[in-house]
């Protein structure tokens, strides 16, 4: 290529800025024009995709105009003079060198925005079971299934029987102590409760704990029930089957500008599975918003207006719903699908208009609020209903979208998280798909908790409003209100500020938050309503007053609403000049601002925000029981519940027990940070074969250096109660020059592995079965390491056996 580039010709299609924006249509047609003069011209030509998808559906449009172009998946080998080239990578802008023959067009000059590179792998299972006891602190609260709430009092190394363990010392009501081994840490779950008040302790050996558990358990079976019998209805349901996509859908797909997460695009499968089957879909789609929760939406719907199906999105506000009709109508203006929204913000004469076309049948997909649930709106053919936060609308809402619902395909979305292991007990009962994977250009919000200074606030306003954006100043007193904002005009006179809170009528308020949208001011001063509501991308600055009486969850969802775009965000929770914060909201404090990363909602808002996703998803009466045992073992209950109706009898785990006397714990010269001890001892727990072994090894020499030998004592530990645990094996017992292994009488060994263990070690193994049966390991000498070691070989013989069948 040409070390320097010269100007661009004007006979091209990047000169949109002369022309006007052009659609995806028009963008083509310029596209083809172009072709065909360089074309006539011998010119080399390399077009950019910007995906594999993009390039090959490239091609067959360009094939459809006439245009013979070869997709390349790289530029190997050069170019042929006189040949267009498709390959399926980006680029931010191309130019035409006319001396060289050669012209370079870009993806986002083809389609208007570039599509990023691919995401990474969504977040693994395990790792998210790991993720809640990697911030136990000395303190926090712990619900052990057995024994109940108990306060966690930190790690304490203890010898028990010549050996040296750490154990983790749990306080519970009055001076009980309950000292639980490392290697058992999976056995107790933080408490997550409805809100800052702390729980009762429970008391070590009485019935008052299996008393509030069987309380809960019957609440559970109760609601366990009503799912399945909700499932079963809905498994014999027939509801309309929608063809397979067409080729526009691929081609209304490739023109979404941005590359799609992983969870975006599993999502999208499970949708169009739903549709083309003959059971009536009824998904939950969850994800914060911004995650690209409203795309797949779109996708859905225009999947059912290509089989001559009406849409339905039904939205909770007035405002939300224009934003919605904003979105669907930009995304579907190059197709021939009429979009309406029907609101307070249409005329009477323009509604009547509306509902008649959509009763005949002339307009495809309907926006709006509950008024899309009143008598007068009559569908033609509707087979979509799109329902957004349906926790956000009234009982007799609720009832009236029962009501449309029966023989329909829904698809509901919700920015409330929904936790993984309420995630896993409803698989089956609920079909739920998540996106948890954030867009790629998306930046952590940068959090500041500070003293309150005019000076800082002033500075923070003109830098946000200076680079085009906006501000959310939140000030939950109503009352004085008004003299806060002759405070913030006086501060910053040159800026435009306006109020808004809830106290206002209805119709002034979104008058408020439409001209905020609109651009129309600078600066909304507002009450928390902003606290779950529009998505301005626009706002990346968010200043919060008096942020010490704001709970946790509350101060997640404020910062939340800014940094929904690829500009850098920021936020301010201030607190009151010389004030003296109580221990609690400074603690809150300093913890939303040390988790500022994605995926930290779940560690900042274990509490509240936990509880209030299963209220919203399981009904708010569930609240009592699931503070009283804690949210972790209320899912287990659930999940059991529904197992055992499904016929399904949860296979109980074996306790194992390894009675080898060999030191395993972790030193503090090793790692000093009890925090990060934990978290290795939970991972250390939840060792379950091989590779998690080699995994663990690998992680803690490349974060702690060489691993000492009661750590690796630890790790091989773990490791063999997982493989005793699955062959049916209670207890390893090293006793002088005998290692014993006791074996279920639930879970016997295979016969035949039996007995080809037993020839392969003879004179050293010997199976004895007159009163408990167990394996009897003869060793070399009566050192635990060595016990340690043969009681390992002897269960990955067994494995062996067992994958080789």
């Amino acid at each position: 290529l040409p070390k320097s580039v010269p100007d661009y010709s004007p006979k091209s299609i990047y000169k949109f800025a002369s022309r006007g924006i052009p659609s995806y249509h028009g963008k083509m047609a310029m596209l083809v024009e172009d072709l065909e003069f360089w074309h006539q011209k011998k010119y080399s030509v390399i077009l950019f995709a910007g995906s594999d998808s993009r390039a090959h559906s490239l091609v067959s449009h360009l094939y459809d105009r006439g245009i013979e172009a070869v997709f390349s998946p790289n530029l190997e080998g050069g170019i042929p003079q006189g040949q267009i080239l498709v390959v399926p990578t980006s680029i931010s802008a191309g130019f035409e060198y006319p001396e060289a023959r050669f012209a370079l067009i870009s993806d986002q000059e083809i389609y208007g925005v570039g599509k990023g590179k691919k995401q990474g792998p969504a977040p693994s299972m395990k790792k998210s079971k790991l993720d809640p006891f990697t911030d136990l602190k000395v303190g926090d609260y712990v619900v052990h299934e057995t024994h109940g709430i108990g306060k966690y009092l930190g790690i304490e190394t203890l010898v028990v029987n010549d050996q040296k363990r750490d154990y983790l010392n749990i306080k519970y009501g009055g001076t009980d102590r309950l000292y639980i081994p490392t290697d058992q840490v999976d056995i107790i779950q933080p408490y997550i409760g409805v809100d800052d008040k702390p729980p009762r302790l429970s008391k070590l050996g009485g019935s008052e704990w299996q008393k509030i558990k069987s309380r809960a358990r019957k609440s559970v079976q109760k609601l366990a029930m009503d799912l399945v019998e909700l499932y079963a209805a809905r498994e014999a349901s027939q509801g309309y089957q929608f063809s397979p996509d067409t080729p526009w859908q691929d081609q209304f797909e490739d023109m979404f500008p941005y590359e799609e997460t992983p969870d975006q695009t599993r999502a999208i499968k499970d949708i169009k599975r739903d549709m083309e089957s003959s059971r009536v879909m009824d998904r939950l789609l969850c994800g914060d918003v911004g995650y690209g929760k409203t795309e797949v939406a779109i996708r859905a719907a225009f999947k059912a207006v290509m089989d001559g199906k009406q849409v339905a999105l039904l939205a909770p506000t007035t405002i939300l719903a224009q934003q919605h009709f904003n979105t669907f109508a930009s995304r579907f203006q190059d197709f021939p699908i009429k979009v309406q929204v029907i609101s307070r913000f249409r005329t009477p004469a323009q509604q009547r208009d509306i509902l008649k076309a959509l009763k005949q049948g002339n307009v495809d997909i309907i926006i709006g609020t509950h008024r899309l649930l009143s008598k007068d709106v009559i569908f033609k053919d509707l087979g979509l209903l799109i329902v957004d936060e349906e926790q956000r609308f009234g009982v007799g809402h609720k009832e009236s979208i029962k009501d449309l619902k029966k023989d329909l395909d829904v698809l509901t979305l919700t920015a409330t998280p929904i936790p993984r292991t309420l995630h896993m007990s409803l698989i089956g009962i609920r079909d739920i798909s998540t996106i948890e994977t954030p867009p790629e250009d998306r930046l952590p919000v940068q959090t500041y908790v500070v003293e309150y200074n005019d000076a800082l606030i002033r500075d923070a306003i003109i830098r946000e409003v200076q680079r085009g954006g906006q501000v959310y100043f939140v000030y939950n007193r109503v009352r004085s209100m008004e003299s806060m904002a002759e405070r913030l005009r006086k501060l910053v006179p040159e800026i435009k500020i306006r109020m808004g809170h809830g106290q206002m009528s209805e119709s002034v308020l979104e008058k408020v938050m439409l001209d905020f949208y609109d651009k129309k001011f600078d600066v909304l001063l507002c009450s928390t309503i902003i606290e779950s509501g529009l998505d301005i991308p626009n706002v990346n600055t968010i200043i919060v007053y008096d942020a010490d009486h704001y709970g946790l969850s509350q101060l997640y969802q404020l910062r939340g609403r800014v940094g929904r775009s690829n500009r850098m965000a920021y936020a301010y929770l201030t607190y009151r000049r010389d004030k003296i914060l109580s221990e609690v909201a400074e603690k809150r404090l300093r913890t939303i601002k040390e988790f500022t990363e994605f995926g930290s909602g779940f560690k900042i808002a274990m509490r509240d925000l936990e509880i209030r996703g299963a209220g919203n998803i399981l009904g708010p009466q569930q609240h009592g029981h699931m503070a009283a045992v804690g949210y972790e073992l209320y899912c287990k209950l659930l999940d059991e519940s529904i197992r055992k109706l499904q016929g399904e009898e949860p296979e109980k785990p074996i306790e194992v027990t390894i009675d080898i006397k060999v030191n395993g714990y972790i030193e503090d010269d090793y790692i000093p940070l009890e925090g990060q001890k934990i978290e290795i001892y939970k991972k250390i727990a939840a060792i379950e074969n091989l590779q998690d072994k080699y995994d663990i090894e690998e992680e803690l020499e490349d974060r702690f250096g060489d691993i000492p030998e009661s750590v690796a004592n630890l790790v091989d530990i773990a490791y063999i109660k997982a493989l005793a645990g699955r062959f049916g094996i209670v207890e390893a017992f090293h006793k002088d020059k005998e290692l014993i292994l006791r074996l279920s009488r639930t879970k016997p060994l295979d016969s035949r592995h039996l007995m080809i263990i037993l020839n392969e070690n003879r004179n050293k193994l010997i199976y004895d079965g007159s009163r408990l049966p167990m394996l009897r390991m003869i060793l070399d000498n009566s050192n635990p390491s060595t016990a340690l070691i043969a009681a390992k070989d002897i269960l990955e013989q067994l494995q062996a056996l067992q994958e080789d069948g």
